[in-house]
């Protein structure tokens, strides 16, 4: 049986917004891009197009060509006929953006959520970060244990560090505040 997309003609932007919840992050499929607060605004302009303004988590994130096709496919598939993707580099994306339930989402699948507040993060001495001495009280994801060591400043991806647990010997990536 072959079903075919019909024009929707009166989408609300609560519908938009709910339908790209459902987006997950390609590189972390167990949240979504509204949940990492990449989707930044929805809104329609007079004619009708549907406008979906995104910010990249940083400026050459790979993972940005698939968003978009991601939700330009679920757009077509809701049925909205006239849509545009905007991409806006300023203000640059935060980890504050991000939900309550993405912070949750990312401890259940074993990486450890940022910590404290990027917007009130403060410089550290870059000779210190050198020299390896800097490192944030980051938990295992997996068994709560504060006694946790970086491994290296980049994870499997570079918004990520490498951490290990002391206490039951697993690695684990740490979403870094930025």
């Amino acid at each position: 049986m072959m079903t075919t997309a019909t024009t929707v003609t009166a989408a609300t932007t609560a519908q938009v917004w709910q339908w790209l919840e459902q987006v997950p992050d390609p590189e972390i499929p167990v949240v979504s891009v509204v949940e990492l607060g990449i989707v930044r605004n929805v809104m329609f302009e007079a004619d009708g197009t549907c406008v979906v303004t995104i910010t990249p988590t940083y400026s050459g994130c790979p993972a940005m060509v698939t968003i978009a096709e991601n939700i330009r496919a679920v757009l077509a598939e809701q049925g909205v006929a006239c849509f545009r993707l905007d991409t806006q580099l300023a203000p640059a994306w935060t980890t504050d953006w991000m939900s309550a339930d993405a912070g949750r989402k990312l401890k259940e699948y074993g990486i450890a959520p940022p910590r404290g507040c990027a917007a009130g993060y403060q410089a550290i001495d870059i000779s210190a970060l050198r020299r390896g001495s800097v490192e944030a009280d980051v938990p295992c994801p997996r068994c709560g244990a504060m006694h946790t060591r970086l491994v290296s400043r980049f994870g499997s991806t570079s918004c990520k560090s490498l951490y290990v647990c002391q206490s039951c010997r697993e690695p684990f990536d740490y979403f870094k505040s930025h």
